[in-house]
């Protein structure tokens, strides 16, 4: 079997097989395809595209590119979930002690932030304490334990994924649908999980830009579970403005526990509804959606899930102190409003925008190796809907430099403020199953 051949085979639109597929994957991440051979089966990829098989053997070929994580000594259905990413989403923070309250295990493998979007890693390690890394004894017996650990990837985990992302990058093959789908699901099946539900984002803060695409994206992963042998469901969320109020990783987990105290923003607090009571009838304790939204929305409302995030917090070396002190998490050391020059009503609010103005703080990054500011971001005063009079705060930059023109200048021109009130944004689009 040759590369030059599977090249040639895929640029004239024909369909791989598992073999030629595993071949390819296989030698690449060995080091005997070089960089340039895989550019060109990248290419002729994206603009060919791949047959749902195609996807799935190519999904379960990056997957065993590395360590496969073994679970079964977790007791019950192991169930994560993945967002593609956003602006102020903060869901796995709410769900996963809420999930876990529910008795289901959520033994779940997350990622940093980079450039706009936001990182559970990073968040988390707000808390003083709190370690991303345990061995895969500690995490086991954690999740036993507590129902609930979150932890970094294994560096092991879908090499041929890292590498290939790589080549992706600087080859304009970013945004081809069989390699973002394979790219997300061949880290959640190496990662052990037995059901899945997806959060796929759209919109201005979002990778996916309208409905139809983010409905290709999700329809294609749920198949590739379903192939695979993995329960899966996806969901079609906004991002057409940050979801929640706060921007920011110590911010993040201050609003993460408001929700869980059943006093947080509403559309943030609905949208985590829906995400638990998913992952809660794929985890098999409730047999509909209905029931499982309604026990959810009990843990929810009365606060039930608050013990768990404190033990979750514990086990990973955390102070769960920070669930009833707040002040305990990092504190920015300024407070600045943007204030509306103008009266109305918030029609828009350019999520990306906001993404980056926060990166400009500290609270993200522009490179892999920045470091982040864990105290400094920002708090949305108005949303989308909300009136407005001259001089009313918009929005509060939580800094630790009193030099924020560049980043007010970008929050001012996400915000627009029209006459008219636009009418309610939906929060959940569909649901593919």
């Amino acid at each position: 079997m040759r590369m030059v051949d599977l090249i040639h085979k895929k640029r004239v639109g024909d369909a791989l097989t598992e073999q030629e597929i595993s071949f390819i994957i296989t030698e690449y991440t060995a080091g005997n395809v070089p960089d340039y051979q895989m550019s060109a089966f990248l290419m002729a990829t994206f603009l060919n595209g791949m047959t749902d098989e195609e996807t799935s053997f190519l999904t379960l070929a990056m997957a065993g590119s590395g360590e496969m994580i073994d679970l079964s000594a977790i007791a019950g259905v192991k169930v994560d979930k993945h967002s593609t990413g956003g602006v102020g989403d903060k869901v796995s923070l709410i769900v996963g002690p809420v999930v876990a309250s529910l008795g289901i295990p959520v033994a779940k493998m997350s990622g940093r932030g980079l450039g706009h979007t936001g990182g559970t890693l990073d968040k988390l390690e707000s808390i003083p304490g709190f370690q991303i890394e345990l061995s895969k004894e500690a995490f086991i017996n954690a999740v036993n334990t507590n129902k609930i650990a979150i932890v970094g990837q294994s560096g092991n985990l879908a090499p041929a994924d890292k590498k290939m992302y790589a080549l992706r990058d600087v080859t304009a093959t970013v945004d081809s649908i069989p390699l973002i789908a394979s790219s997300i699901m061949s880290k959640k099946i190496a990662s052990g999980a037995e059901a899945i539900v997806l959060d796929v984002k759209i919109g201005s803060g979002a990778f996916m830009k309208t409905v139809e695409d983010a409905r290709v994206l999700a329809r294609t992963m749920v198949d590739i579970g379903t192939r695979l042998n993995r329960k899966t469901i996806a969901m079609i969320t906004d991002m057409d403005q940050p979801l929640g109020r706060e921007i920011g990783n110590a911010n993040e987990i201050r609003e993460s526990i408001e929700v869980l105290r059943g006093v947080g923003d509403k559309d943030l607090t609905e949208v985590a509804i829906s995400v638990a009571a998913y992952m809660a009838m794929l985890g098999q304790v409730y047999s509909t959606f209905e029931e499982a939204q309604e026990a959810v929305r009990d843990i929810i409302t009365k606060g039930k899930a608050l013990d768990t995030l404190k033990r979750f917090i514990a086990s990973q070396g955390g102070d769960e102190r920070v669930v009833d002190q707040q002040e305990l998490l990092p504190t920015a050391a300024y407070h600045m409003e943007v204030n509306a020059t103008h009266a109305g009503f918030i029609n828009e609010i350019q999520a990306e925008n906001i993404g980056f103005a926060a990166m400009l703080l500290g609270a993200g990054r522009a490179k892999k190796e920045d470091h982040i500011d864990y105290a400094v971001g920002l708090t949305l005063n108005k949303k989308i809907g909300d009136a407005v009079e001259v001089g009313d705060s918009i929005c509060t930059i939580h800094a630790n430099r009193v030099d924020v023109a560049e980043v007010e200048a970008m929050i001012r021109d996400a915000y627009q403020i029209t006459d008219t009130q636009p009418a309610p944004k939906k929060l959940i689009y569909d649901v593919i199953v």
